[in-house]
């Protein structure tokens, strides 16, 4: 059994502002090898295609994962073993489709569980947040306070995000690539089909794939010169923000639960296949391709030394101590969702009336 007292400086008031990680990647390929960033629809003042942002000094940092999908990435590790003993494994029923609460994009805030069995024990759970007791929401939905949560469609209530992760690539040179389709059989050319003779019937041939389509001048992918950096903080001042209340000793329980989830979530090592053509590995060529420190308020800086293993071994230690709900099933509520889409006639302001 681990000394559950070995990390208490790190929820002490006088302990570390933060966990600071930092990665050095490269694609499988090699330094030099090319890799496909995400692309976004376009914007007010972004022409759509790779979050490339220059800069005023010179070369330019492109994001190639978020801080919202490298969370999506991580938090579902704890639905797998060895992890998923950690929390109470809470899915929804909907239809033919089961969901994970840890696979829900907005956690405890989503609309699935929002309209479902969990409704009424969630929305106290998150009154008791707003009154600074986040033991009800710990025991239902804890990695809602690692990965942060804010139930914006009820109660309003808060949590701040205390593991946020980032992978961005420096000093990018973008790509281009150009495809051509060719179809198995010259249909028009061969009578098997007839000549279009409006562009609407074109067009349905070439989604249709009956005719050549040309593809020039897409997205190729970026080649990163400057390097690629996976960044993670774990704020451990936001984390002494968590109590239950008035009861000291039921706080340090929280906390040092929330921080066993938040030092293995930290520490665990991420798949790096990130899309199609964005594969992402340590830079082994680097004496030192993962760093790790503690850091101080004062701006001092030391090593972390905690690993996996051990972050993991107090995680089950503390949430054992702390007490966390069962695992369970429960369904969707389908009237439930009908009147949370038509809005609360008693909650004036929370929600506008809609058609269903």
């Amino acid at each position: 059994m681990p000394d559950m007292t070995v990390l208490d400086h790190y929820v002490a008031d006088s302990g570390p502002a933060a966990l600071v990680l930092r990665d050095e990647l490269i694609p499988v390929e090699g330094a030099d090898g090319v890799f496909f960033p995400p692309t976004y629809a376009k914007g007010e003042d972004f022409p759509g295609g790779y979050n490339i942002d220059s800069l005023s000094t010179g070369g330019n940092v492109c994001l190639v994962d978020s801080v919202g999908s490298q969370a999506n990435r991580i938090e579902p590790i704890f639905g797998r073993e060895p992890y998923s003993k950690l929390v109470p494994q809470i899915c929804v029923r909907a239809g033919d489709k089961t969901v994970n609460l840890l696979e829900a994009g907005h956690r405890a805030g989503d609309a699935i569980v929002r309209c479902s069995g969990l409704q009424k024990e969630l929305h106290d759970a998150f009154a008791e947040l707003l009154k600074g007791d986040a033991t009800p929401l710990a025991s239902i939905a804890p990695t809602s306070l690692v990965f942060g949560v804010w139930d914006s469609r009820d109660t309003q209530a808060k949590a701040p995000r205390l593991l946020a992760s980032t992978i961005r690539a420096y000093d990018v040179r973008r790509l281009t690539r150009s495809a051509q389709y060719v179809p198995a059989v010259e249909y028009v050319k061969n009578n098997v089909l007839e000549e279009p003779l409006d562009k609407a019937t074109r067009d349905a041939y070439a989604v249709r794939g009956f005719v050549h389509v040309p593809a020039s001048g897409s997205h190729g992918g970026v080649i990163a010169t400057g390097g690629i950096r996976r960044e993670a903080t774990f704020s451990l001042a936001a984390l002494r923000l968590l109590s239950a209340g008035s009861d000291s000793d039921r706080t340090k329980l929280l906390r040092r639960y929330v921080l066993g989830l938040g030092l293995t979530a930290f520490t665990a090592n991420v798949s790096g296949y990130l899309r199609q053509g964005c594969n992402l590995v340590l830079d082994g060529s680097k004496s030192q391709p993962r760093r790790i420190e503690e850091v101080y308020p004062t701006g001092e800086r030391k090593p972390f030394t905690f690993l996996h293993g051990a972050a993991l071994e107090y995680a089950a230690e503390a949430a054992k101590a702390f007490g966390i709900s069962a695992n369970r099933t429960v369904d969707f509520d389908k009237e439930g969702a009908k009147k949370d889409i038509a809005g609360d006639p008693d909650k004036k302001g929370k929600g506008k009336k809609a058609k269903i």
